[in-house]
C-alpha cells in the first residue's frame, strides 16, 4: 500500500488530477502493483476524504487553541508507536502540521494494516495528508519526509 501512496505522489501533482478509483485501479494493476495492495490504497485514501470531512471544521477561527496540547489515547499511542508520535510532534512544531491536518492523520494513521507504525509508514501517510490538502511544506521538512529509512517499506 505504501508503495502505491509513494506512486501516487510521484505521478500526480495534485490530487485533482488523480483519475477516479476505477480508473486508478486499472492504471495501478498496469504499472504492476498488486491488487491486494491497490485495493488497500484505495481503501486508505477513501478513509482520507472520510477524515478530511470530519476534521477540516477543526481549522476554522473557533478550532481548538494554537497552544493547546494533543494527548494521545491509549489506543492511539497503541495503534501509532512512540516513533509516529514524535515525528507529528515534529511536524507540530515545525509548523508543517496545523491541528486539523494533525487529526486527520492521526485518524488516517489508525486505518494502517500494522501497528505500531514504522516511521517510513507514518512518513508516507504525513506526506499523502499533505498532499490531499494541497499544504505547503518547508523543503527541508519536506526533504525528511522523503528521506529514505534504513527499514524501506515493505508492504
Amino acid at each position: 500500500m505504501y508503495d502505491i501512496l509513494v506512486y501516487l505522489f510521484e505521478n500526480y501533482y495534485t490530487p485533482q488530477s488523480c483519475p477516479r478509483a476505477e480508473i486508478l485501479a486499472s492504471k495501478l494493476a498496469a504499472v504492476g502493483f498488486e491488487h491486494d495492495d491497490i485495493n488497500d490504497a484505495l481503501n486508505w485514501l477513501r478513509s482520507l476524504a472520510s477524515s478530511t470531512e470530519r476534521c477540516l471544521p477543526l481549522a476554522l477561527p473557533e478550532g481548538p487553541h494554537p497552544a493547546a496540547t494533543r494527548i494521545y489515547t491509549s489506543n492511539e499511542y497503541a495503534a501509532l508507536g512512540s516513533e509516529a508520535i514524535g515525528f507529528i510532534t515534529f511536524l507540530e512544531i515545525s509548523g508543517s502540521l496545523p491541528p486539523a491536518l494533525r487529526e486527520i492523520l492521526i485518524e488516517t494513521a489508525q486505518e494502517a494494516d500494522s501497528f505500531p507504525l514504522s516511521l517510513s509508514e507514518i512518513k508516507v501517510l504525513a506526506l499523502m495528508v499533505l498532499w490531499s490538502q494541497e499544504a505547503e511544506v518547508d523543503h527541508l521538512v519536506f526533504e525528511e519526509l522523503l528521506a529514505d529509512d534504513d527499514n524501506r517499506l515493505s508492504h
